[in-house]
Protein backbone atom coordinates (compact mmCIF):
# COMPACT_ATOMS: atom_id res chain seq x y z
CA UNK A 1 0.00 0.00 0.00
CA UNK A 2 2.82 2.42 0.84
CA UNK A 3 5.09 1.54 -2.11
CA UNK A 4 2.81 2.18 -5.07
CA UNK A 5 -0.02 4.62 -5.77
CA UNK A 6 -3.54 3.20 -5.41
CA UNK A 7 -4.63 5.44 -8.28
CA UNK A 8 -2.02 4.85 -10.99
CA UNK A 9 0.43 2.30 -9.56
CA UNK A 10 3.46 4.61 -9.67
CA UNK A 11 5.88 4.95 -6.75
CA UNK A 12 4.98 7.17 -3.82
CA UNK A 13 6.93 9.00 -1.16
CA UNK A 14 5.93 9.80 2.40
CA UNK A 15 5.03 13.31 3.52
CA UNK A 16 5.64 14.80 6.95
CA UNK A 17 1.95 14.62 7.88
CA UNK A 18 1.90 10.83 7.41
CA UNK A 19 0.26 10.86 4.02
CA UNK A 20 1.95 9.80 0.78
CA UNK A 21 2.25 11.57 -2.56
CA UNK A 22 2.38 9.90 -5.95
CA UNK A 23 5.43 10.65 -8.09
CA UNK A 24 3.33 10.49 -11.27
CA UNK A 25 -0.26 11.68 -10.67
CA UNK A 26 0.74 13.84 -7.68
CA UNK A 27 -2.23 12.72 -5.60
CA UNK A 28 -1.94 12.70 -1.82
CA UNK A 29 -3.71 10.30 0.49
CA UNK A 30 -3.48 8.51 3.82
CA UNK A 31 -2.26 4.88 3.47
CA UNK A 32 -4.12 3.97 6.67
CA UNK A 33 -7.46 5.26 5.40
CA UNK A 34 -6.86 3.77 1.94
CA UNK A 35 -6.19 0.37 3.51
CA UNK A 36 -9.38 0.65 5.57
CA UNK A 37 -11.41 1.61 2.51
CA UNK A 38 -9.95 -1.27 0.52
CA UNK A 39 -11.02 -3.68 3.25
CA UNK A 40 -14.54 -2.21 3.30
CA UNK A 41 -14.81 -2.36 -0.49
CA UNK A 42 -13.87 -6.05 -0.39
CA UNK A 43 -16.38 -6.73 2.40
CA UNK A 44 -19.10 -4.86 0.51
CA UNK A 45 -18.39 -6.83 -2.68
CA UNK A 46 -18.44 -10.11 -0.74
CA UNK A 47 -21.98 -9.21 0.41
CA UNK A 48 -20.94 -8.77 4.03
CA UNK A 49 -23.25 -6.33 5.83
CA UNK A 50 -21.87 -3.10 7.29
CA UNK A 51 -22.45 -4.44 10.82
CA UNK A 52 -20.60 -7.68 10.06
CA UNK A 53 -17.77 -5.77 8.38
CA UNK A 54 -17.38 -3.38 11.32
CA UNK A 55 -17.09 -6.30 13.74
CA UNK A 56 -14.75 -8.34 11.55
CA UNK A 57 -12.44 -5.44 10.67
CA UNK A 58 -12.57 -3.65 14.01
CA UNK A 59 -14.01 -0.51 12.38
CA UNK A 60 -16.60 1.77 13.94
CA UNK A 61 -20.06 0.79 12.68
CA UNK A 62 -21.01 4.38 11.82
CA UNK A 63 -17.88 4.65 9.65
CA UNK A 64 -18.57 1.32 7.93
CA UNK A 65 -22.23 2.20 7.29
CA UNK A 66 -21.28 5.62 5.91
CA UNK A 67 -18.81 4.05 3.47
CA UNK A 68 -21.35 1.43 2.38
CA UNK A 69 -23.89 4.18 1.66
CA UNK A 70 -21.26 6.07 -0.34
CA UNK A 71 -20.44 2.93 -2.34
CA UNK A 72 -24.13 2.50 -3.18
CA UNK A 73 -24.47 6.09 -4.37
CA UNK A 74 -21.45 5.67 -6.64
CA UNK A 75 -23.05 2.67 -8.31
CA UNK A 76 -26.04 4.57 -9.70
CA UNK A 77 -24.22 6.61 -12.39
CA UNK A 78 -21.98 3.62 -13.13
CA UNK A 79 -24.99 1.42 -13.89
CA UNK A 80 -26.76 4.17 -15.82
CA UNK A 81 -23.76 4.61 -18.09
CA UNK A 82 -23.39 0.87 -18.64
CA UNK A 83 -27.03 0.55 -19.64
CA UNK A 84 -26.93 3.66 -21.87
CA UNK A 85 -24.09 2.10 -23.84
CA UNK A 86 -26.07 -1.09 -24.49
CA UNK A 87 -29.68 0.13 -24.63
CA UNK A 88 -30.12 -1.22 -28.15
CA UNK A 89 -29.28 -4.74 -26.95
CA UNK A 90 -32.43 -5.19 -24.83
CA UNK A 91 -33.67 -8.77 -25.21
CA UNK A 92 -36.48 -9.04 -22.64
CA UNK A 93 -38.17 -7.06 -19.92
CA UNK A 94 -40.70 -7.73 -17.17
CA UNK A 95 -42.35 -6.11 -14.17
CA UNK A 96 -41.74 -7.19 -10.57
CA UNK A 97 -43.51 -6.42 -7.31
CA UNK A 98 -41.27 -6.77 -4.26
CA UNK A 99 -42.56 -6.75 -0.70
CA UNK A 100 -40.37 -7.00 2.38
CA UNK A 101 -40.33 -10.53 3.80
CA UNK A 102 -41.61 -9.36 7.19
CA UNK A 103 -44.74 -7.88 5.57
CA UNK A 104 -45.78 -10.75 3.32
CA UNK A 105 -48.13 -12.42 5.80
CA UNK A 106 -50.56 -9.47 6.10
CA UNK A 107 -52.56 -8.26 3.13
CA UNK A 108 -52.70 -4.66 4.36
CA UNK A 109 -49.02 -4.25 3.49
CA UNK A 110 -49.51 -4.86 -0.25
CA UNK A 111 -49.31 -1.12 -0.92
CA UNK A 112 -45.87 -0.95 0.73
CA UNK A 113 -44.54 -3.06 -2.13
CA UNK A 114 -41.95 -1.71 -4.56
CA UNK A 115 -42.72 -2.07 -8.24
CA UNK A 116 -39.90 -2.07 -10.78
CA UNK A 117 -39.14 -3.00 -14.36
CA UNK A 118 -36.21 -5.29 -15.11
CA UNK A 119 -34.55 -5.30 -18.53
CA UNK A 120 -32.20 -7.94 -19.90
CA UNK A 121 -29.50 -6.55 -22.16
CA UNK A 122 -26.93 -9.07 -23.29
CA UNK A 123 -27.21 -11.23 -20.18
CA UNK A 124 -27.07 -8.32 -17.75
CA UNK A 125 -29.97 -6.57 -16.02
CA UNK A 126 -31.06 -2.97 -15.60
CA UNK A 127 -33.88 -1.88 -13.28
CA UNK A 128 -36.21 1.10 -13.31
CA UNK A 129 -38.13 1.83 -10.10
CA UNK A 130 -41.79 2.61 -10.78
CA UNK A 131 -43.91 5.17 -8.82
CA UNK A 132 -44.73 4.16 -5.25
CA UNK A 133 -48.03 2.41 -4.53
CA UNK A 134 -48.20 4.08 -1.12
CA UNK A 135 -50.40 6.90 -2.43
CA UNK A 136 -53.31 4.41 -2.67
CA UNK A 137 -52.84 2.94 0.79
CA UNK A 138 -54.68 5.35 3.12
CA UNK A 139 -57.83 5.48 1.01
CA UNK A 140 -58.07 1.72 0.57
CA UNK A 141 -57.48 0.93 4.24
CA UNK A 142 -59.98 3.60 5.30
CA UNK A 143 -62.65 1.73 3.35
CA UNK A 144 -61.99 -1.37 5.46
CA UNK A 145 -61.86 -3.49 2.32
CA UNK A 146 -58.15 -4.32 2.25
CA UNK A 147 -58.78 -8.03 1.56
CA UNK A 148 -60.90 -7.23 -1.49
CA UNK A 149 -58.45 -4.63 -2.75
CA UNK A 150 -55.52 -6.97 -2.18
CA UNK A 151 -57.14 -9.69 -4.31
CA UNK A 152 -58.21 -7.26 -7.03
CA UNK A 153 -54.85 -5.53 -7.11
CA UNK A 154 -53.01 -8.83 -7.35
CA UNK A 155 -55.28 -9.85 -10.22
CA UNK A 156 -54.69 -6.50 -11.94
CA UNK A 157 -50.92 -6.96 -11.81
CA UNK A 158 -51.15 -10.40 -13.38
CA UNK A 159 -53.38 -9.16 -16.21
CA UNK A 160 -51.85 -5.76 -16.94
CA UNK A 161 -48.18 -6.36 -16.17
CA UNK A 162 -45.66 -5.00 -18.64
CA UNK A 163 -43.68 -7.89 -20.06
CA UNK A 164 -41.78 -9.22 -23.03
CA UNK A 165 -40.35 -12.62 -22.24
CA UNK A 166 -39.30 -15.40 -24.59
CA UNK A 167 -39.11 -18.15 -21.95
CA UNK A 168 -39.84 -18.80 -18.28
CA UNK A 169 -36.22 -19.64 -17.47
CA UNK A 170 -34.39 -16.38 -18.20
CA UNK A 171 -31.91 -13.83 -16.86
CA UNK A 172 -34.65 -11.61 -15.42
CA UNK A 173 -36.18 -14.37 -13.30
CA UNK A 174 -32.69 -15.35 -12.14
CA UNK A 175 -32.12 -11.78 -11.00
CA UNK A 176 -35.42 -11.65 -9.12
CA UNK A 177 -34.51 -14.83 -7.23
CA UNK A 178 -31.10 -13.36 -6.44
CA UNK A 179 -32.62 -10.06 -5.34
CA UNK A 180 -35.19 -11.72 -3.07
CA UNK A 181 -32.44 -13.67 -1.31
CA UNK A 182 -30.16 -10.61 -1.25
CA UNK A 183 -32.77 -8.51 0.59
CA UNK A 184 -33.37 -11.03 3.40
CA UNK A 185 -30.47 -9.67 5.45
CA UNK A 186 -31.77 -6.09 5.45
CA UNK A 187 -34.47 -5.00 7.87
CA UNK A 188 -36.48 -1.80 7.84
CA UNK A 189 -35.10 -0.08 4.75
CA UNK A 190 -36.65 3.34 4.25
CA UNK A 191 -38.67 3.58 1.00
CA UNK A 192 -36.48 6.39 -0.35
CA UNK A 193 -33.38 4.21 0.12
CA UNK A 194 -34.80 1.16 -1.65
CA UNK A 195 -33.37 2.24 -5.02
CA UNK A 196 -29.81 2.05 -3.65
CA UNK A 197 -30.24 -1.58 -2.52
CA UNK A 198 -31.93 -2.49 -5.79
CA UNK A 199 -28.99 -1.02 -7.72
CA UNK A 200 -26.46 -2.69 -5.42
CA UNK A 201 -28.04 -6.04 -6.23
CA UNK A 202 -28.07 -5.15 -9.92
CA UNK A 203 -24.35 -4.35 -9.81
CA UNK A 204 -23.46 -7.54 -7.98
CA UNK A 205 -25.63 -9.70 -10.23
CA UNK A 206 -24.01 -8.22 -13.34
CA UNK A 207 -20.46 -8.42 -12.00
CA UNK A 208 -19.27 -11.48 -10.04
CA UNK A 209 -16.17 -11.40 -7.85
CA UNK A 210 -13.41 -10.39 -8.37
CA UNK A 211 -14.67 -8.22 -11.23
CA UNK A 212 -17.01 -6.20 -9.00
CA UNK A 213 -14.18 -5.54 -6.53
CA UNK A 214 -11.90 -4.15 -9.24
CA UNK A 215 -14.66 -1.96 -10.66
CA UNK A 216 -15.74 -0.48 -7.32
CA UNK A 217 -12.14 0.01 -6.18
CA UNK A 218 -11.37 1.98 -9.34
CA UNK A 219 -14.51 4.10 -9.11
CA UNK A 220 -14.03 4.77 -5.38
CA UNK A 221 -10.43 5.92 -5.52
CA UNK A 222 -11.01 7.93 -8.67
CA UNK A 223 -13.86 9.74 -6.95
Amino acid sequence: MNDSCIHCGASVYRLKDGRVKCSRCKRRYSPRKAKRDMALIEAFCLETTAKEASEKLGINYVTAKKRYDEFRRLLLPLLENAYASHREEIVEYDEYLYLDHAKRKEKKYIFDAHNFLTFDYGGKVYNILMPSLDRYKSGFLADGLEDLYYDEFSRFLKIHRIAKLRSIDNTIVSFWKYFDEFMKKYKGIRPDNFIYYLKEAEFKFNHPMPERFEILKKVWFES
